[in-house]
């Protein structure tokens, strides 16, 4: 299958097949950050309907899709939240939430952690970096501590930590117009940083790599550095990586189940086909069949060492 684009016209791939279904239960978040590719905030009022998290879990039981990762906004947010992680683990799949972590502290969060345990739930958490001014600066005064807090009471429960089985991943992002660093060497520095400062640990690190859309792109914009973030994207990209682009064997779902090829083009309402249609009013096939939408935002991925929702791609 093609992959079009006009400025990557010449590129073929193919979808492999769909192994991940993330799921976005909404824009609402406790957090406003700078680097927030939906511009989700405490403003947003946009959040998955009972009746539409319903529809997406009959299509997951129909369909042997063996990992859905919940996403938002603040997924934890959602009011379904907890009913759907106890259906996707009654029918023996992996659920993967994507967590600010200070989501943790708010009202009605309590037991949240020890819940997440019970399920075995993989947590991918946003520490964008191990110092607190840079997390500060990126995601609001006081979010560094509540984060490290958070870790704190995930570690207690054994999320990880060796051999628990619980696995907890940390996510960073650049703290500005450039590119993320060697990923193996980010995670030495922060695991001897987080442990001998904080007696904290975690099980991998993934760096993603900021796209110039929404609340980043406004930034760029105002700081006058958009054209030369974007300059910067394609004079780093490499062609190999495309092979292993995120969106060749995942779906994203949006709040309101239309259907796109990454959470990327959901940001920019670009949906699978060019057609606004749900979810369920595809099968299988068509999602692997229909040719994925590509942007001048898809050199995000290939730039550099590469960037996916599970971080860098070599």
């Amino acid at each position: 299958m093609k992959i079009y684009c006009q400025e990557l016209s010449t590129v073929e791939l193919t979808r492999k097949s769909i192994d991940v279904l993330q799921l976005n239960l909404g824009m609402v978040c406790n957090q406003a950050c700078i680097h927030c590719h939906y511009s989700a905030g405490p403003k947003r009022t946009e959040v998955m309907s009972a009746e539409t998290c319903k529809k997406v879990l009959a299509y997951l039981e129909s369909n042997n899709i063996p990992t859905i990762e919940l996403t938002g906004g603040a997924p934890e947010l959602n009011p379904n939240f907890k009913d759907i992680i106890r259906r996707v683990r009654a029918i023996d799949r992996k659920v993967v939430v994507r967590s600010n972590l200070t989501v943790l502290f708010e009202d009605g969060m309590e037991g949240l952690p020890q819940f997440h345990a019970d399920n075995s739930v993989d947590l991918v958490c946003s520490l964008p970096c191990y110092l607190e001014q840079n997390v500060d600066a990126q995601r609001g005064e006081g979010v560094y501590r509540k984060s490290i807090a958070a870790i704190k009471v995930l570690n207690e429960l054994g999320y990880g930590v060796e051999g628990s089985g619980l696995n907890l991943y940390l996510v960073y992002n650049p703290g500005g117009a450039f590119l993320p660093g060697d990923q193996a060497s980010l995670e030495n520095d922060y695991r001897r940083n987080l442990k001998e400062t904080h007696g904290i640990v975690f099980n991998h690190l993934y760096t993603i790599t900021n796209m110039p859309i929404g609340r980043f792109a406004k930034q760029l914009n105002a700081l006058g550095k958009y054209d030369e973030y974007i300059n910067l994207l394609k004079d780093s990209i490499n062609l190999d990586l495309l092979n292993c682009a995120m969106c060749l064997s995942l779906i994203s779902v949006g709040w309101d189940g239309l259907i796109y090829d990454c959470d990327f083009n959901q940001a920019l309402n670009l949906p699978i086909g060019g057609r606004q249609r749900k979810l369920w009013d595809f099968s299988l096939d068509e999602i692997i069949e229909t040719p994925v939408i590509l942007g001048g935002h898809c050199y995000g991925c290939i730039a550099g060492r590469g960037s996916s929702c599970t971080g860098a791609l070599n």
